[in-house]
């Protein structure tokens, strides 16, 4: 638990722009201060007339993939003509990221009438609970009555951190998807991935279709003893379905995945590595569960479905003559799945890395999952508080790359430069071709994609 933070004195005047809605948001507890417990975010949707009762929804956890596979499983409910909301987080350039409505995010327009709509509300829950609503709380509260009012056939929804006492929470998941778990905010959820996974399972509710990507053999036993307790079916990634074969391509890859209810042969997925295919196995045995019924999904519809797919930020190339590549990963088992991909799908020959990377993560086990795969590493911070100093990462990587493969650089965008020279120095020939991955955080890609105009 920590400080509390002082409850608004007044309730918040209407917002006029984008701006003053994103500014009121910040204002409030931010979502790396937890104080565990869902009852300011149940009587903050109990005002708002309990909208997430309203719409079915798919809910995932777990510890990397959550974002890509909402996102397919967003585009494959659209596909079969289903509205949708889809809540994700954390952002990668702009707040309105986290809410989209049909695929798209709220505009700014829709954002502000959005923060308008619940904002009253807030400050009845500020004065009636022991601590006041946070900002992934009100944000969370926020999407719940945004997807209403839309109204949408299906939500999609991505918690924030774990599971249990995750804001998101107060929705009762028609379909629990848990995303391969591994170890990642460790002083938050526990120490083993077993622990964590205990933390993760409790979005597993009553009645529930729990599809259950490839887990070790504890973190499995943990989520197969929750879905037993509230009497949950569950579909096992490699059991009840999974990927059958996979072939890079270019632009992505070809999948034939078995699904609940029949094969999908040769899909092109515009997504790099043998995770994203994962990923998308999951994402059509969450869809075909929703949907219920015995007979295969239309081929043409999941066909379309993939093909349009997309995930900002994860191995998203933004630029040419060198590449660069963005990749969000942030922990060691991220970076080792990113890491997997660049070796199966592209021949960068020299990889530079620019690593930008949160105080709180496992720099150094990040940092060794690319070593061997990077020729340099250009040490950086992205622009927040939260950020690992420059200097300080630096020092991790000499002792992972040695001295000779680091530079530190602690501005971004000079880094980067420093990265792209390195990458075309070291180039050689017509032949070569130099690259640069920038990686360590979702807000470092974040500041990256905008420095680079990645925005689409």
């Amino acid at each position: 638990m920590t400080d509390t933070p002082d409850a608004p004195e007044q309730a918040p005047r209407p917002a006029a722009t984008f701006a003053e809605a994103e500014d009121a948001l910040l204002s409030r507890w931010p979502e790396t201060r937890l104080e565990p417990s869902l009852d300011r975010i149940r009587a903050f949707t109990e005002l708002l007339g309990d909208p997430q009762r309203t719409y079915r929804s798919i809910h995932l956890t777990g510890t990397n993939g959550k974002t890509s596979t909402a996102r397919m499983i967003d585009a494959l409910l659209r596909a079969h003509d289903l509205r949708t909301g889809r809540f994700t987080s954390p952002h990668v350039e702009r707040m309105s990221e986290r809410i989209s409505v049909d695929g798209e995010p709220l505009d700014d327009e829709a954002f502000v009438r959005a923060f308008n709509d619940i904002a009253p509300y807030t400050h009845l829950v500020d004065a009636s609970e022991s601590h006041p609503l946070s900002f992934f709380e009100t944000i969370v509260g926020m999407a719940c009555a945004a997807f209403a009012d839309a109204p949408v056939d299906v939500a999609v929804v991505e918690v924030g951190m774990g599971g249990s006492w995750d804001a998101t929470n107060v929705i009762d998941g028609d379909v629990a998807v848990v995303t391969p778990i591994a170890l990642d905010h460790a002083n938050y959820l526990g120490t083993t991935p077993a622990e964590i996974a205990e933390e993760k399972a409790g979005i597993i509710k009553e009645g529930a279709v729990a599809v259950l990507a490839q887990q070790s053999v504890e973190v499995a036993a943990v989520l197969l003893r929750r879905a037993a307790e509230v009497g949950a079916t569950v579909v096992r990634e490699g059991l009840e379905y999974g990927v059958v074969t996979r072939v890079p391509a270019v632009g992505g890859q070809s999948v034939s995945i078995r699904g609940l209810r029949g094969q999908y042969d040769e899909l092109f997925l515009p997504l790099y590595g043998a995770h994203q295919a994962q990923n998308a196995a999951t994402a059509l045995a969450a869809v075909e569960a929703l949907l219920g019924g015995s007979e295969p999904l239309s081929d043409e519809v999941v066909r379309e479905a993939f093909a349009g797919a997309t995930s900002p930020g994860r191995l998203e190339i933004v630029r040419r003559s060198p590449t660069i590549v963005l990749d969000a990963a942030h922990n060691p088992a991220g970076a080792e799945a990113t890491a997997a991909a660049l070796e199966d799908s592209f021949r960068f020959d020299p990889l530079v890395g620019v690593f930008g990377v949160m105080g709180d993560k496992d720099a150094e086990g990040l940092l060794a999952a690319f070593e061997p795969h990077l020729t340099h590493a250009v040490v950086t911070q992205n622009s927040t508080a939260r950020a690992m100093p420059a200097e300080e990462l630096g020092a991790t990587a000499i002792e992972v790359f040695g001295e000779d493969r680091v530079t530190v650089v602690p501005r971004l965008a000079d880094a980067i430069e420093h990265a792209a020279a390195l990458a075309e120095a070291g180039a050689g020939d017509a032949l070569s071709t130099g690259a640069v991955l920038v990686t360590g955080s979702v807000v470092t890609v974040g500041e990256a994609r905008a420095l680079l105009g990645g925005r689409r």
